[in-house]
């Protein structure tokens, strides 16, 4: 997938007041420095994985074996919903009626054979599980995925052995933007305290599934959404992609805490 589109301004420098849809974070100083935020709730494509343009590609392909033209551009911009909120933007309610599941199972099994060998992760994603497991954080995994495609994203990234909790969609009636799934990682994490939960996600409707549930949210740009639309839906801080957020650990708002 090709890199976020020039012209977006780099992570701020250590101790710049940042602020996004009316939401700030105060970074990398002592006078700052709020309690550690222990639970870290991370979406997966387009925030680990490079798959978002591999969907849109999957789900461009089924609609078209139905019949339905839609191109992977125009599919693009809705992936990081779950297939109950994607499709109907491209299918007509009386065909929806009839073959929602149909079309859902097509486009499940063509992206496990077709597409899923393709998905890689982003630089970093190790990596940074490890230093966020080091410093005592526990890391939970909220994607609109099926069960099996939650674990397959997992080895994948390499990560399934510093993961503590992964939610998927047999645990949410309604994917993103609606709430569900990080209610549902939430209530696997205890249902910690306010300001002791953060998501990280790289679309807008996790920022607003995540604001929806009283969550603060880190917005990455791998995915390909602009910093723009993301500080729009409610982030709080955006970094380019996992390594950067590896490397600005130290002045994040994960170690530094949210006001």
């Amino acid at each position: 997938m090709a890199g976020a589109p020039e012209g977006q301004r780099p992570r701020s420098s250590a101790g710049e007041l940042r602020r996004f849809a009316g939401l700030s974070c105060l970074a990398a100083t002592d006078e700052g420095r709020f309690p550690v935020i222990r639970n870290l709730i991370f979406d997966i494509d387009g925030t680990l994985l490079d798959s978002v343009d591999l969907h849109a590609a999957a789900w461009a392909e089924a609609f078209r074996h139905f019949g339905i033209a839609v191109s992977p551009d125009e599919v693009r911009g809705q992936i990081g919903k779950g297939g109950d909120q994607l499709m109907p933007v491209f299918v007509p309610k009386e065909r929806l009626e009839r073959d929602r599941e149909t079309i859902e199972t097509f486009r499940s099994t063509l992206f496990t054979d077709e597409y899923l060998p393709k998905v890689r992760p982003f630089p970093g994603v190790r990596a940074l599980f490890e230093r966020l497991k080091a410093e005592g954080h526990v890391l939970a995994l909220a994607s609109s995925g099926k069960a099996d495609e939650v674990e397959r994203y997992q080895e994948i990234a390499g990560i399934r052995d510093l993961v503590d909790v992964a939610t998927n969609s047999d645990e949410a009636d309604r994917s993103k933007p609606h709430p569900d799934i990080f209610e549902a990682a939430l209530g696997k994490l205890g249902h910690p305290a306010k300001g002791q939960a953060v998501v990280i996600g790289d679309s807008p409707y996790d920022a607003e599934a995540a604001v929806k549930a009283g969550l603060p949210v880190i917005g990455v740009l791998c995915g390909g959404f602009p910093e723009a639309q993301l500080g729009e839906a409610g982030c709080t801080a955006i970094y380019r992609d996992p390594q950067d957020l590896l490397d600005g650990y130290d002045s994040s708002i994960l170690r530094r805490g949210v006001p």
